[in-house]
């Protein structure tokens, strides 16, 4: 919100004259109105292990993250940049993989990678997308630079916290709105739907009807149930579990009060191992026998095609940037985090003399699990990853610990800084690439703590894209 100088930025110049207005008292009964509201329409999710298996809310901070239209320009650019080189990456691995026969990325990270399907090689998914939504991790490390720090290709979450989070800072302060030209995220589920029906098998295409969209649930249980819900809804689309589906005719076809009906489009939240029984997992009882089988034949689109949870690997991460230039040609926009790789002895041996600076993460980790935050860990944890180190390098790499910039949190005595990361979403059809103006900022709610994952206790803000 400042710079160095204790001047206000220009991104907050509007929200600042605002904030300076309002009464600290009716600001913090509206925080207490919207955990209500989170809590009254049911905005949870689920801690996989916790033994209460209690459902938690997401804390709601008020102070939005803020980004100018120039800034979210230049953004955007990168963003649509990585992700052209993503798609394009995850057909080439799945065909001549041309990448690795020209020496730009080792072949064991593809042929040893347990995010790699077999089950996909040759195949092409209609319209030749792999990645219908893609969620970029971005971090600020200074105020021109964003870095990424994740790709999620395969089932990113937390899109209805964004939706949520618009909504209930449009309810608690309408007139904030009127002061600050905020560029909409609302009509993200309309997007997502036009998006979902672009990508439809041609093949099935009905003259004059829309294609059938459903979204796969691995059912109430599931941590992001309520994100499952909350979008088949906004969409008009139907949420199914995999009970409710068959193949059919050659067809994957959901039941109804009026018998089976055919499905053209299937937004998936089940992983790939318990997608299909018969390819996949055996015993899984949340996919759908032979749906495979359909995909294969070109009767069925699947969002996101199965096997792209190879990008989201951490090797595979560390790439990123010859992954864009050589199926781009252009260098990357937008820059990683420099990574070591730790199935390298070099690299292995400088982090494990380095641990107490670095960050360490398990290259399929996710959640902010497995990881170790050199700064914060004690000796004796700092131990205990060296053995987990030399044990499995090759399924580690380490970052820097980033100075990580902060935005204002609205805590009892006031503005107080936390380190924040931004979730941008992207939809991506054989129509095009759309960005949506925003996305989710998790935030750290810890003082000094670098992790913003709600099951390690983080928060979640608005995010604001000014209009120009």
């Amino acid at each position: 919100m400042h710079d160095a100088e204790g001047s206000v930025r220009d991104a907050y110049a509007g929200y600042c004259r605002w904030f300076a207005a309002q009464d600290r008292g009716l600001l913090q009964r509206k925080g207490i109105e919207a955990e209500n509201f989170f809590r009254r329409t049911g905005i949870t999710f689920n801690v996989y292990g916790e033994d209460a298996g209690e459902e938690r809310l997401i804390p709601f901070d008020m102070v939005p993250r803020i980004v100018t239209a120039a800034e979210w320009r230049k953004l955007s650019r990168g963003i649509e940049q990585r992700v052209r080189a993503i798609n394009a990456f995850l057909h080439d691995i799945y065909h001549r993989q041309e990448i690795v026969r020209a020496g730009r990325l080792p072949e064991r990270l593809i042929s040893q990678n347990a995010a790699f399907l077999p089950a996909m090689v040759g195949m092409s998914p209609p319209g030749g997308v792999y990645t219908h939504i893609v969620g970029i991790d971005l971090v600020r490390t200074g105020p021109d630079d964003f870095m990424v720090l994740e790709d999620n290709a395969r089932t990113p979450s937390g899109v209805s916290y964004m939706l949520e989070n618009r909504e209930t800072m449009m309810a608690m302060f309408p007139e904030l709105f009127t002061q600050v030209r905020v560029r909409p995220v609302q009509d993200y589920p309309r997007r997502l739907a036009k998006s979902l029906a672009a990508s439809a098998p041609p093949a099935f295409a009905r003259k004059g009807q829309r294609p059938v969209v459903a979204v796969l649930t691995p059912g109430i249980y599931n941590s992001a149930y309520f994100e499952h819900a909350f979008l088949a809804d906004q969409m008009g689309a139907e949420l199914v579990e995999g009970t409710d589906l068959r193949v059919i005719d050659g067809r994957v076809a959901m039941r109804t009060t009026q018998g089976y009906t055919p499905i053209d489009v299937l937004y998936r939240r089940v992983d790939d191992d318990y997608l299909d029984p018969l390819t996949f997992k055996p015993d899984s009882a949340l996919g759908v026998p032979g749906i495979m089988d359909v995909y294969r034949a070109g009767g069925i689109t699947i969002a996101n095609a199965p096997g792209t949870g190879i990008a989201d690997d951490k090797a595979i991460y560390s790439f990123m940037p010859e992954i864009v230039e050589f199926y781009t040609g252009e260098k990357p926009l937008l820059k990683n985090v420099p990574t070591w790789r730790c199935s390298e002895d070099d690299s292995l041996a400088y982090v494990l003399d380095n641990l107490a600076e670095l960050v360490v993460k398990e290259v399929h980790g996710s959640g902010g699990y497995g990881m170790l935050v050199g700064p914060a860990a004690s000796k004796k944890e700092i131990a205990a990853f060296a053995k987990k180190l030399r044990a499995r390098p090759d399924n580690y790499i380490a970052q820097p610990t980033l100075a990580l910039s902060t935005v204002p949190i609205f805590a009892r005595r006031g503005l107080t800084p936390r380190h924040v990361d931004l979730r941008p979403f992207v939809l991506v059809s054989p129509e095009g690439i759309d960005i949506t103006p925003g996305g989710l900022t998790r935030v750290a709610l810890k003082p000094g703590s670098l992790v913003v994952n709600s099951s390690q206790g983080g928060g979640t803000k608005d995010s604001w894209v000014l209009e120009e």
